[in-house]
């Protein structure tokens, strides 16, 4: 079992977590981050802990596929983050399994998930869960799911998280500076 990639998520989550101890809550929503720093900016680095989500979408069956930031984290990203998205295939069955990892994770309000994207806020983390239908520049997410990588968490649990290569095609996609930052970041880890 890989426990590498989960090993290094941990450490990130301690420094993101050591690095907004102190930080005073701003009102700065996820939705509200720029496009230069992104969400570690927000509050949503504030607490930030990714963990019993994740062991909530393991245990519910969720083939859902962790993308952003902590993805590029699991392949060795340094950049910090202050949310948790996903893509998944949108069908009834996983909309099902994310509907439970949700509520065993203590999200309050279940977002749409009818909808190609929708936010959503657990205890620790927020993010969006993206189906395949979302629009990614001129990229088909539907192929990374089925190339997704596992890596083992040392509680007991696996996560699913994007394969290096379509992380860098998903940061290109969209363009935005810090995704050109974070994927010539990644393009060095690949060498």
């Amino acid at each position: 079992m890989n426990e590498t990639a989960a090993l290094r998520l941990r450490q990130a989550v301690r420094r993101i977590q050591h690095a907004a101890r102190e930080r005073a809550a701003t009102g700065r929503a996820l939705e509200e981050a720029d496009d230069v720093a992104g969400t570690f900016a927000t509050d949503g680095a504030v607490g930030f802990d990714p963990f019993p989500f994740l062991r909530a979408l393991h245990d519910a069956g969720s083939r859902a596929m962790v993308v952003g930031q902590v993805a590029g984290i699991l392949h060795g990203s340094v950049e910090p983050t202050g949310d948790l998205d996903l893509l998944w295939d949108g069908t009834p069955e996983q909309a099902h399994a994310l509907r439970t990892a949700l509520t065993a994770a203590g999200c309050t309000e279940l977002p749409d998930l009818d909808r190609p994207q929708a936010a959503y806020r657990v205890t620790g983390a927020g993010g969006d869960l993206c189906t395949t239908a979302l629009p990614w520049g001129d990229l088909d997410t539907g192929p990374c799911l089925t190339r997704a990588l596992t890596t083992h968490d040392p509680a007991g649990f696996a996560v699913s998280y994007a394969a290096l290569d379509d992380l860098i095609r998903m940061r290109r996609s969209l363009g935005r500076p810090k995704d050109h930052r974070r994927a010539d970041e990644l393009e060095r880890l690949r060498r």
